[in-house]
C-alpha cells in the first residue's frame, strides 16, 4: 500500500510540475513603445521592428508535440491606454470564413483564426480572451474555471480594436486592447497569457505554450507568462454611460379590444464604473433588452421544462460568480428567472451589480435588481450576493445567498430564499476536480425537508475521461430564482403540480484513442449512467444506461451512434403528446431506443448534419429524424434550412402524434459592422409560426442601431397572432 500511495503522489506531483513549467518555461518580456501605433494590420510599421517575437508555435489539436506547420509570429506592445499585439499567420492563402458576425463561436472556430487569452490576476481562475477570424470578424469573452475545464462566455462585450490584412502566402491580425476593458491590479508584474492559431485547410490548432490536448486552447491553467517591464498603471477613465432610445409598434391580434397598433417609445441608461482596476459596478435604469436574439425553438416529449440560456447583456459579465452553483439541471441561481416569467418580458426598474476581484485571490459579487408591478404580477426586488475564495492554489470555497422579496398589493408569497456553501477542488495540473457543496431554501411556509446537497466531480485524461455526480435533493428544496424541473411534478388528470424530493447519481466514461495514420483523429467509446431514487419510499423514479462510439475524422466530420436503455416510474398521470389525449398512468415502463448522429466536413460551402432515431417509447414507439443544411457565400452570408421530425404511436387512447419543427436562418454580413440575421420557425408542438428578422449597425465601437421586426402565426390558415416592431440605437460615452 506504501508503494501505490508514493506512486500517486509521484504522479501527480509531476503534473503539478508541468502545469507550473508553461508559466516559467514560456516567458514574453513585454516592453512599453513610446510611438503611436495605428490598427491597420501593417506589419511593415517601424514601430513593430524592435520588438521582441515570438517565432512560432507548437501543435495542440490533433497532436501536441513539434513545431506547428503553419507559421505563426506574434509580437506584443503596450502604451498607456492599450495593449497592443501583432500577429503574422503563414499559410498558402486557402482560408476559410465561415462568417463576418460579431461574437460568432462557430464562425470563429471553423474558420481560420487567431485569439489572445489573458489572465491579468494570474490566478488561474479567471481571464478575458480576444480573437478575430481571416475575415476580421471579432469575439471577446470571459474566461472561468468550471469544473476541471475552462469556460468562456463570449456573451460579454466590451470595446477592443481590430484590423486584418490578407496576402497570398499570409494573413496579419493588429489588436488594441485598452486597460480599461480589463479587471486588473497594479501591483502584479506577471500575468498569464497565451495565443491560439486555427489553421482549418489542415484542420488543425497550435499554441505558443505546450501542454496536453486533453485541455482546451484557452485552458488558464497552461498559459505562459507576460513578463511586465513595470507594473501597469491603473486605466483612465472610470465610468462609461451607455443611454439607449428605443420605439416601436406592437399589436395583439387575438385581443379583440385591439384594433389598432400601440406604439411606445422609451429610453433608459446603463452605466459602467471602474470601482478600482478589478472592481466593476454596472448600472441600468429602465433596461431594454428588446434586441436580443429569439430563442431557438425545441421539441419537447420530456416531462420536464427546456433551459434557455440567459441572452441579456446586464446580466452577464463576471456572470459566472453567481451562475457556477449547483450541477446539470439543479441551479440555485438562474439569471433568467429576473425580469422574465414565461418568455413574457417583465418591466425592470433599475439594477446594480458590483463585480471583479476584491483581491487576488477573492472574487465577489453583489446584485440588486428590482422589477415593477406588471398586470396581475407584483412589483419584486431581487437581491444576490456571492464569495468565490482562492485556497489550496486553484480550488475555490464558494458561498451565495438569494432573496425575492415581493411588495405592493399584488404580493402573494412575501418572499424566498436560497443559500449554499460550496468547496470546488481542482488539481493544479487541473486533471481532477470534485465539488461538495450544501444548499437550503426558506419560504414563509417555513417547510422542513428544505436541502440539495452532494457532490460531482471529473477525472480529464488524454486518453480517458470520466465523471461522477450524487445529488440529494429535498422535496421543500424550493428555488425561485434558480433551475431544478425535475423536483416539480405535473399530474394532467388533476392539473395539479406536487413537489418530490429525488436522489440522483451519474457516471458516465470516455476513452479515446489518436491515430497517428488513416483518416481519424480519434475514435471510442462512451458510456453513461443515470439513476433517480424516490425519497417517498426510495424506489427508482427513472433509470437512463447509454452507449455510444464517437468517431472524429481529420476532415472535421464526426460520426456517433448511440443506444439508450430507460425504465420510468411514471409518478403522477403524464400526458406527453398533449391534452387531446388520454394521459399515460401511473406505471412501470422499460423501453430501448437508438439513434446515428453524423456532421459533415464544417469547412465546405455547403454543409449537413443528420440524426436518424428509433425505438420504443413508453409503452409505445417513437421515430425521430433531424436534418439540417447549411450554405455559406464565403464570407458574406450563411443560409440554412432544418427538419425535426418526431413520430410518437402509444397504444389506444393514448395517442399517435406528428411533430414538426421547421427552422430557415439567414444571416448576412455586409460589413464587419453591419448585420442582418432573419429566422422562420415552424413548431407544430406549439401551434406557431414565428419569424424573427434583426438589422444591427455597430456604427461606432460599443454603439449600436437594432431594427427588430416579429410576426407570431397560427398553424391554422396562418392567422396573424401578433406583430412587433422595435428601434434601438444606443451610445458609448467615455468620461
Amino acid at each position: 500500500m506504501s508503494k501505490i500511495k508514493c506512486f500517486i503522489l509521484i504522479f501527480f506531483s509531476l503534473y503539478q510540475v508541468y502545469a507550473q513549467e508553461t508559466r516559467d518555461n514560456f516567458r514574453y518580456a513585454i516592453r512599453k513603445t513610446a510611438e503611436p501605433i495605428a490598427i491597420d494590420g501593417n506589419e511593415d510599421d517601424t514601430v513593430w521592428e524592435s520588438i521582441n517575437e515570438i517565432p512560432n508555435f507548437i501543435n495542440h489539436w490533433p497532436i501536441d508535440s513539434g513545431a506547428a506547420n503553419a507559421l505563426t509570429k506574434v509580437k506584443v506592445t503596450y502604451d498607456e491606454d492599450f495593449i497592443y499585439v501583432l500577429a503574422l499567420c503563414y499559410d498558402n492563402g486557402n482560408r476559410v470564413v465561415q462568417s463576418l458576425r460579431r461574437d460568432d463561436d462557430e464562425g470563429h472556430w471553423n474558420s481560420d483564426n487567431f485569439t489572445v487569452v489573458i489572465d491579468p490576476m494570474n490566478s488561474r481562475q479567471n481571464g478575458f480572451m480576444f480573437g478575430v477570424n481571416a475575415g476580421g470578424s471579432q469575439i471577446e469573452a470571459q474566461l472561468n474555471i468550471n469544473r476541471v475545464r475552462t469556460d468562456y462566455d463570449q456573451n460579454w462585450d466590451n470595446k477592443w480594436y481590430s484590423t486584418v490584412r490578407s496576402y497570398n502566402d499570409h494573413w496579419t491580425v493588429e489588436m488594441a486592447i485598452p486597460f480599461k476593458t480589463l479587471r486588473y491590479t497594479t501591483n502584479q508584474s506577471e500575468w498569464g497569457i497565451n495565443f491560439i492559431r486555427g489553421d482549418m485547410e489542415r484542420n488543425e490548432y497550435s499554441t505558443w505554450t505546450q501542454f496536453p490536448l486533453n485541455y482546451g486552447g484557452v485552458d488558464l491553467n497552461f498559459m505562459g507568462t507576460l513578463d511586465w517591464d513595470q507594473n501597469p498603471k491603473k486605466a483612465k477613465g472610470k465610468v462609461v454611460l451607455i443611454p439607449y432610445l428605443s420605439g416601436g409598434t406592437q399589436r395583439d391580434f387575438q385581443n379583440d379590444e385591439q384594433r389598432s397598433y400601440d406604439k411606445t417609445s422609451d429610453t433608459g441608461l446603463d452605466a459602467k464604473v471602474a470601482i478600482n482596476g478589478s472592481l466593476n459596478l454596472d448600472l441600468t435604469v429602465n433596461p431594454d433588452f428588446s434586441n436580443v436574439d429569439v430563442d431557438q425553438q425545441v421539441t419537447n416529449l420530456s416531462r420536464f421544462s427546456i433551459f434557455f440560456p440567459e441572452r441579456r447583456n446586464f446580466f452577464l459579465e463576471n456572470g459566472d460568480i453567481f451562475s457556477n452553483f449547483g450541477t446539470w439541471q439543479i441551479s440555485p441561481f438562474f439569471s433568467r428567472r429576473i425580469g422574465l416569467i414565461d418568455g413574457e418580458q417583465i418591466p425592470i426598474l433599475y439594477g446594480a451589480r458590483l463585480t471583479g476581484n476584491a483581491t487576488k485571490k477573492t472574487r465577489i459579487g453583489v446584485m440588486n435588481v428590482q422589477t415593477r408591478e406588471y398586470d396581475s404580477i407584483a412589483a419584486q426586488n431581487y437581491s444576490v450576493a456571492a464569495v468565490h475564495q482562492q485556497v489550496l492554489d486553484r480550488s475555490i470555497i464558494k458561498a451565495i445567498f438569494i432573496n425575492r422579496e415581493a411588495s405592493g398589493p399584488l404580493a402573494e408569497s412575501a418572499y424566498a430564499r436560497n443559500g449554499g456553501i460550496e468547496f470546488a477542488y481542482l488539481s493544479n495540473n487541473g486533471k481532477i476536480g470534485n465539488t461538495a457543496r450544501f444548499h437550503t431554501s426558506n419560504t414563509p411556509e417555513n417547510y422542513s425537508d428544505n436541502h440539495y446537497y452532494g457532490f460531482n466531480g471529473n477525472y480529464n485524461g488524454k486518453n480517458l475521461r470520466m465523471g461522477w455526480t450524487l445529488d440529494v435533493v429535498g422535496e421543500n428544496y424550493i428555488t425561485e430564482l434558480g433551475f431544478n424541473p425535475r423536483l416539480e411534478n405535473y399530474n394532467a388528470e388533476t392539473e395539479e403540480t406536487t413537489r418530490k424530493g429525488f436522489t440522483r447519481i451519474n457516471q458516465w466514461v470516455n476513452y479515446r484513442t489518436f491515430p497517428t495514420k488513416g483518416k481519424l483523429n480519434s475514435h471510442g467509446p462512451v458510456s453513461w449512467y443515470n439513476i433517480w431514487f424516490n425519497h417517498d419510499g426510495g424506489g427508482i423514479n427513472e433509470r437512463i444506461h447509454g452507449l455510444g462510439y464517437n468517431l472524429n475524422f481529420k476532415n472535421t466530420s464526426w460520426l456517433r451512434p448511440n443506444i439508450v436503455y430507460r425504465e420510468v416510474n411514471l409518478p403522477v398521470p403524464t400526458s406527453l403528446l398533449g391534452s387531446d389525449f388520454e394521459p399515460l398512468p401511473v406505471a412501470h415502463y422499460q423501453f430501448t431506443s437508438a439513434d446515428i448522429r453524423y456532421n459533415s466536413d464544417r469547412r465546405k460551402i455547403v454543409s449537413a448534419n443528420l440524426v436518424f432515431g428509433f425505438g420504443n417509447f413508453f409503452n409505445g414507439t417513437r421515430m425521430n429524424t433531424s436534418t439540417g443544411l447549411n450554405f455559406r457565400a464565403q464570407p458574406w452570408g450563411n443560409f440554412g434550412i432544418s427538419y425535426d421530425y418526431n413520430q410518437v404511436k402509444l397504444p389506444g387512447a393514448f395517442g399517435q402524434s406528428d411533430f414538426h419543427l421547421l427552422r430557415t436562418n439567414a444571416q448576412i454580413s455586409f460589413s464587419n459592422r453591419m448585420f442582418l440575421t432573419s429566422a422562420v420557425q415552424f413548431n407544430s408542438q406549439s401551434e406557431n409560426y414565428n419569424f424573427f428578422t434583426r438589422f444591427q449597425w455597430r456604427y461606432r465601437p460599443m454603439s449600436d442601431l437594432f431594427v427588430v421586426y416579429t410576426d407570431n402565426y397560427e398553424m391554422d390558415g396562418l392567422g396573424l397572432k401578433n406583430r412587433q416592431i422595435v428601434f434601438k440605437a444606443t451610445y458609448w460615452l467615455n468620461l
